[in-house]
């Protein structure tokens, strides 16, 4: 199964700063751990040659994670998408049914989803219960204390 991940410019640009970081920084870091710990003495009893190798394992699994993630990254053309239905990269503007508020949230990948700037994941609840619907439609989303309902009142690219 692919695991393709979209992603805008500035999202693939900040994934590829962090792996060439984690590369370059702190894989340094945690072989220099290593010898540090291994020039102390007994290995067999030697707790802090235990952790760095530990440390290390940890790394190498994060920096092999995000090497698959950026083999399988799509750079999305955001010129190119349609504003006519919800889509990755959509800016949409909702209106709750039950208390008449209304939101705004740009749909992103689920890297570069941060709430605090209205950026949701594709792959939330909301994402999903958005994705594919058109201005007029109501969305309506299973959340673990019933169903919420939202008019979608605008969908554009910003």
């Amino acid at each position: 199964m692919s695991n393709v991940s979209y992603y805008t410019a500035e999202g693939l640009k900040k994934l590829k700063e962090e792996l060439n970081y984690l590369r370059d920084v702190e894989r340094p870091k945690a072989s220099q751990a290593i010898a540090d710990a291994r020039d102390k003495g007994d290995l067999s009893e030697n707790a802090e040659y235990d952790a760095a190798k530990e440390a290390q394992g940890l790394l190498e699994m994060k920096i092999s994670k995000m090497e698959a993630t950026l083999a399988n990254a799509r750079l999305i053309d955001e010129s190119q998408l349609d504003t006519s239905k919800v889509l990755v990269l959509s800016t949409v503007k909702l209106k709750n049914q039950t208390n008449g508020m209304e939101m705004k949230y740009k749909l992103v990948a689920e890297s570069e989803a941060d709430l605090k700037s209205g950026k949701i994941s594709v792959n939330s609840p909301i994402g999903k219960g958005l994705l594919g619907k058109s201005v007029g439609e109501v969305a309506e989303i299973s959340v673990p204390n019933g169903t919420m309902r939202f008019d979608i009142l605008e969908i554009t690219r910003e």
